[in-house]
């Protein structure tokens, strides 16, 4: 009976000492692990999300207590984690500006619109604008800095007004879109028929890659 017993603590001594020999064991391999272990940043989730959304938006803007702006738009994201803020309008937007009568001076419309700091729009997709001289601007890109009064856009465009056609590059223009630039440019005015005209109706007018102004 005393051999059965002294068998029996020596056996579980032996088990005893395998375990803690097990636990030591991986406690030096996770030790290891963990410190060659690179951690990623923790994610927000308020990093991906807009602080503010809102569907179905039709509002006006005020600027120094005068309504100058209305804005429709299907879908308005305000992010405010971000630097700068920024509002997203990632289903369109048309955007619609008053003059100091409260006529409007013109409006425009893209697929997509950015507004970073609430002061610079950048406009992407089919962009289209109209002034109240009936000038008609279309692009794939136009960015309008409120704070320079200005619009620009790298990308190919095509301004129609009721005498003139325009296509070219590098498109830069007052806010009013009345004076603007373009590079490789080409131009087409139409003409008064005569009794010496010919069957051509219109003159085209190429220039060189430098800016064109139209009179």
């Amino acid at each position: 009976m005393q051999k059965e017993k002294n068998h029996r603590a020596s056996t579980f001594a032996m088990r005893t000492r395998s375990l803690i020999y097990i636990f030591v064991a991986m406690t030096i391999i996770l030790s290891c692990s963990s410190e060659n272990k690179q951690h990623a940043p923790a994610i927000n989730e308020n990093d991906s999300l807009p602080f503010l959304q809102s569907e179905g938006i039709s509002t006006l803007i005020s600027d120094s207590g005068v309504i100058r702006y209305k804005i429709i738009a299907e879908e308005w994201n305000i992010y405010n984690t971000t630097n700068p803020p920024l509002w997203t309008f990632m289903k369109g937007i048309l955007l619609e500006k008053f003059d100091s009568t409260f006529n409007t001076d013109w409006f425009v419309q893209s697929d997509t619109a950015y507004c970073h700091k609430q002061k610079l729009w950048e406009l992407r997709g089919r962009v289209t604008i109209r002034n109240q001289e009936g000038t008609v601007f279309t692009s794939e890109e136009l960015f309008w800095d409120m704070d320079k009064h200005e619009m620009y856009s790298n990308m190919f465009m095509t301004i129609r007004k009721p005498n003139e056609f325009l296509q070219g590059y590098n498109f830069k223009s007052n806010e009013q879109m009345t004076r603007y630039s373009v590079t490789n440019a080409n131009a087409e005015t139409p003409f008064k028929k005569s009794s010496s005209s010919t069957e051509n109706d219109s003159t085209t007018m190429r220039s060189a890659p430098t800016k064109q102004q139209p009179s």
